[in-house]
């Protein structure tokens, strides 16, 4: 019998498994041994420090603990920590005891050597959160866009009926629509790409203070530079005892953002097949209604839209919490912290609907220009702006008077034309217009627009 209580761990655990590795319990500690363990090996190659430089094998065998790590190493820490209540410290103990088995053993006490908790969590949730997008996210964000962007390629000249206000408006093409949601979405991941997560190496509030106090002659900010570089992240040499996460605030909001892009995508679309403008495609033994047969819900793109909010809802409070902290610290973050995962397993989730209901939809071409016909209207816009180009006067007023509230057929409007006071070249200019020729430069448009 299922017992997870989060459905991300039981109804949607296909979905989020790929992010296992970054945001379970196991994986936070396999990243707090790899900076304990990159910390140590760094310390060593110092040369300016008392502790020995460790031989290739040594290095090996320390890297070796977190490439290594397995539910084995996880139940070991686990199990320490039931004594020491403290769950970095159970991280430090774990490695002293595998490394006091080895010709390391002589180097134990320099394991978190002058390290505050949080310079170890900070490293170990920006490497997470890093791996994560890299791995995951934004490969998952990109094929997106190229479903989407296949869409306005395939349809960049398939006429659509616009709405403003949800009323009849100037005629585009459905390709042209897909190609503004792909078009916002690359630009926000190439924010995404170009994001870069800070770190903090500088102990227990900011300062170096254990550091200096040991070894005074060091240049510990150029050590703790040279440290984060390593492992790609953005050094922070001023902080208090935390990081202050503004970086990690960066990336959210790019999430938030992508994630209601894709909202306002999913809205469209479930309003593109109430109209059935939009088809889906039926599965042999899928039901869509309890009780009502003919049906097949969007649900697709509903669940999609949901999870996107709830995805969205931690990170609008990520952005609120997380950049704050007490004087030099409080803890209040530590539990926010632990929940970053839950945001990025509901965005992933919702990415995974998404694309599942873009492979189900087809495109009603025929009801689609139906549609577009049923409203001659919308080509009394070009009729007007022409009409003042010649100098023809009140020519908005009198199209108003002719199609405002009123239901019209191109007749009529073609009718109205032929008693207009213009030449018989303009009438034929005026003449030439549809519904379905009325497209700006919407089939150009499809282009990827920079």
């Amino acid at each position: 019998m299922q017992s997870s209580i989060s459905p991300l761990d039981s109804r949607y655990f296909e979905k989020t498994r790929a992010l296992a590795p970054y945001f379970s319990e196991a994986a936070l500690m396999r990243y707090r041994v790899l900076m304990e363990g990159e910390y140590l090996i760094a310390l060593s190659l110092s040369r300016k420090i008392a502790l020995r430089k460790f031989s290739p094998k040594e290095i090996k065998t320390v890297r070796g603990l977190y490439e290594k790590f397995n539910a084995v190493s996880y139940k070991k820490i686990k199990e320490i920590e039931t004594t020491t209540n403290h769950d970095v410290k159970a991280v430090e103990y774990f490695i002293k005891e595998k490394l006091s088995k080895t010709s390391l053993k002589d180097s134990l006490e320099w394991v978190h050597f002058a390290l505050t908790s949080e310079d170890v969590n900070n490293i170990a949730y920006a490497l997470l959160i890093s791996d994560s997008l890299n791995q995951v996210i934004k490969p998952k964000i990109k094929k997106i866009i190229a479903e989407i962007d296949r869409l306005a390629k395939k349809y960049k000249n398939l006429p659509m009926l616009a709405r403003t206000h949800g009323q009849p408006a100037s005629p585009t093409t459905f390709g042209k629509e897909m190609r503004v949601f792909a078009a916002r979405l690359e630009k926000r991941l190439k924010e995404l790409e170009d994001a870069k997560i800070e770190a903090k190496l500088n102990g227990a509030t900011g300062n170096w203070n254990a550091h200096v106090a040991a070894y005074p002659k060091v240049n510990w900010p150029k050590f703790s530079q040279e440290f984060l570089r390593k492992l790609n992240l953005v050094p922070n040499l001023v902080t208090t005892q935390i990081e202050c996460h503004d970086s990690w605030i960066v990336v959210f909001d790019i999430l938030r953002q992508i994630n209601t892009i894709l909202i306002d995508f999913n809205q469209d679309i479930w309003r593109y097949i109430s109209d059935e403008w939009v088809g889906q495609k039926s599965k042999a033994g899928e039901v869509g209604s309890s009780t009502m047969p003919h049906k097949i819900n969007p649900i697709f793109f509903e669940n999609s839209e949901g999870n996107l909010g709830l995805a969205n809802a931690l990170f609008e409070f990520f952005a609120r919490k997380l950049p704050i902290s007490r004087l030099q610290r409080d803890l209040s973050d530590s539990t926010v912290q632990r929940n970053i995962g839950v945001a990025f397993a509901h965005s992933l989730v919702a990415y995974e609907y998404l694309l599942t209901g873009l492979s189900r939809i087809d495109v009603n071409k025929k009801k689609m220009v139906q549609a577009l016909a049923e409203h001659p209207e919308v080509i009394t816009e070009a009729i007007q702006t022409i009409l003042r180009r010649e100098g023809v006067k009140m020519p908005y007023e009198k199209l108003k008077e002719l199609t405002r509230g009123r239901e019209v057929k191109l007749d009529d409007i073609h009718a109205f034309i032929k008693k207009l006071a213009v030449s018989d070249k303009v009438k034929r200019e005026l003449l030439r217009f549809t519904p379905q020729n009325y497209l700006g430069l919407a089939p150009k448009l499809n282009s990827k627009v920079r």
